[in-house]
């Protein structure tokens, strides 16, 4: 009974302790790869306008300059699995960068976190974005070559923001809303690579519409969909998911390998 007790009043304070984490500490699976990584990840503080927010950047092991890929996160906000995602990226010959675009907000859970993302405006996610590519820019070991990534919330927002900043060279969209006009679609930079669910109707549903913007528009859009796979593939079917899901599974391995050969693409045009 005392154990039972015991156990009941650790995971309480455990909750309590989450519920007082600021965004950028928001717990997440993901942490044993991190802290296992022989890669150097940081963080450093971006300007956006008159706020200062946070940003991890991994750097790959590297002896020349590379392309550096912004990373997008989830509603979720920039959560370990995503810094872990960023890792992957670095491992894969690139330098990521996820800017935190809740910093310095306070949430209890992966809903309030979501609740908090839809509540950003545009124009503070497009200044922390340009804020991030900026800074990418400028780093040493970048080749000046950028690309963009994202994934659900961010894969709709990786879409639009190769219509937003004329520096980009590729965006990959992951299981994110497409665009729906045909002003963002003549404003689009650059190739636009989609990576969509098939149990997924209500992103996919955007589809056709984009095809069709995107090809009357003159702009490269190469979407994907990968069978047995639902929304939110690349997290869901991660390895260190507690809850990982084998269709998923199948689909992230899928959609990795497509995307390793397109960020080689991306280097070997830098």
């Amino acid at each position: 009974m005392f154990l039972d007790m015991a156990r009941v009043i650790s995971i309480l304070a455990l909750i309590a302790v989450a519920q007082s984490l600021p965004a950028e500490e928001f717990k997440d699976f993901g942490k044993d790869r991190l802290n296992s990584s022989p890669r150097h990840g940081e963080w450093v503080d971006l300007k956006s306008g008159d706020r200062t927010i946070k940003a991890f950047v991994v750097y790959p092991e590297s002896k020349t300059e590379t392309p550096a890929v912004l990373v997008i996160q989830e509603i979720f906000g920039l959560t370990d699995w995503v810094r872990s995602l960023c890792d992957e990226l670095a491992e894969s010959g690139v330098i990521a960068i996820a800017p935190d675009l809740l910093s310095g907000q306070k949430y209890e859970d992966g809903d309030a976190a979501g609740k908090a993302t839809h509540a950003l405006s545009n124009e503070q996610v497009i200044s922390d974005l340009n804020a991030a590519a900026d800074y990418a820019l400028k780093i040493p070991a970048c080749n000046g070559t950028l690309a963009v990534c994202g994934f659900c919330w961010g894969g709709g927002w990786a879409f639009q923001f190769a219509s937003i900043n004329p520096k980009l060279k590729a965006s990959y969209s992951f299981y994110g809303v497409a665009v729906d006009n045909a002003e963002d679609a003549k404003k689009v930079a650059c190739p636009v690579y989609g990576f969509y669910a098939e149990n997924d109707e209500r992103v996919d549903a955007t589809i056709p519409k984009a095809e069709e913007l995107m090809k009357a528009a003159g702009k490269k859009y190469e979407p994907v969909i990968y069978k047995g796979a639902g929304h939110g593939f690349m997290r869901s079917g991660e390895p260190n998911n507690p809850n990982v899901r084998e269709g998923d599974k199948k689909a992230r391995d899928q959609a990795w390998a497509r995307w390793k050969k397109l960020l080689k693409e991306l280097a070997s045009k830098s």
